[in-house]
Parts: structure tokens; C-alpha cells; sequence
């Protein structure tokens, strides 16, 4: 008999252990939840944070791509410019020294008019041979002889010395005599013709 009265409160204990045990359930869920939740704050704000400093890593990427970019076509702008500028000094170089030379084909212009009617063969053939070699050479620099003789007058590449009162009436505004020849460099004047026009 104290058998079954031992079994009968245990019996009784137990449905209380099992209310006790519910009551610590809860309380111990309760716990659990709360760290889990404080565990997804925590996650939350620091996803926040992330994504804050990924937007300002990229602003700062853009803003470095948009600088780059920037400093490359300043470079390719600079770059060309200073390309221009090296071509420019070396046309101006070759172009003064070219136009020092012009003088030189004058006179030997006007020495082979003048030994065109001497009886000095070799003369005249040797200021022939110098002023075709000078020419020649001239000729691979871009000079090129502004043709005038015969040409209506133009401003753009004659230079008018004097009129000349013509009585053909085609002649009138024509050019009929070259004083000084004129040449181009490179298709731009270097040096202006100087010419009678006919009036």
C-alpha cells in the first residue's frame, strides 16, 4: 500500500513538475527570443552600415572615375597642343630659314637673265646648275614659285609695285611684270609678288 501511495504522488507531482516545467518554457523562449532578436537588430544595423559605406565608397569611385577621365582629356588636350605647337616651331624654323634664302634665288635669278645674252656659256650653265640645285632642294621643303606673269591680279598673292597704262583693254587688272618673284610654303604665302598691273 505505501507502494501505490508512493506511485499516486508521483503521479500528483508530476502534472505540477509539468506546469513548473511549462512556466520555465516559456520564460526560457522568451529569453532565446529576445537574444535572437537583439542578434537580427545587431545584423540590421550593421547591414545599414555597410550599405552606407558601400554608397560612399561608390560616390568616391565615381567622383575618381569622373577626376580621371577629366585628367585624361586634359593630358590628351595638352598632348596635342603641344604636338601643334612642336610642328608650328619646326615650320616657323625651316620657314625663316628659307625666307633668308630667297635673296639667294634673286640673285641667281637675275644673274642668269643677265648671262641669258653673254657669251659666257659656262657661266650661265653654272648659275643654271646652282639655282636648279637650290630650287630643287627648296622645292622638297614645301616652296613652290607663285606663277604672276599674265595672271589677273589677285591680293591674296600679288603685290601691286605700280600701274601700267596698257592700251589692250585684256590687259587691264592683268599682271605684265613680275619685279620680284613671289613663293609658297607649304601652300601659305612666305613671300608676296611683287608686280606691274596693267590699267
Amino acid at each position: 500500500m505505501a507502494k501505490e501511495e508512493n506511485i499516486l504522488k508521483e503521479e500528483v507531482q508530476k502534472p505540477e513538475e509539468a506546469e513548473v516545467e511549462q512556466k520555465q518554457e516559456p520564460q526560457a523562449n522568451r529569453k532565446e527570443q529576445k537574444k535572437e532578436h537583439k542578434k537580427i537588430e545587431e545584423l540590421e544595423k550593421k547591414l545599414a552600415e555597410s550599405e552606407k559605406i558601400v554608397a560612399e565608397l561608390e560616390t568616391k569611385f565615381k567622383d575618381a572615375k569622373d577626376d580621371f577621365i577629366r585628367l585624361m582629356a586634359e593630358f590628351e588636350t595638352f598632348r596635342r597642343r603641344n604636338a601643334e605647337e612642336r610642328l608650328n616651331l619646326v615650320g616657323n624654323a625651316s620657314a625663316e630659314t628659307i625666307k633668308g634664302l630667297l635673296p639667294v634665288l634673286d640673285d641667281c635669278e637675275r644673274a642668269i637673265a643677265i648671262l641669258a645674252t653673254s657669251s659666257d656659256d659656262a657661266a650661265r650653265e653654272g648659275t643654271e646648275l646652282i639655282y636648279n640645285k637650290l630650287m630643287g632642294y627648296l622645292k622638297t621643303k614645301g616652296l613652290t614659285v607663285i606663277e604672276a606673269k599674265g595672271q589677273k591680279f589677285d591680293v591674296d598673292f600679288h603685290e601691286a609695285v605700280t600701274q601700267f597704262p596698257v592700251s589692250d583693254e585684256s590687259q587691264k587688272g592683268m599682271v605684265i611684270d613680275v619685279v620680284q618673284t613671289g613663293y609658297l610654303l607649304n601652300g601659305k604665302v612666305l613671300r608676296y609678288a611683287k608686280v606691274v598691273v596693267g590699267a
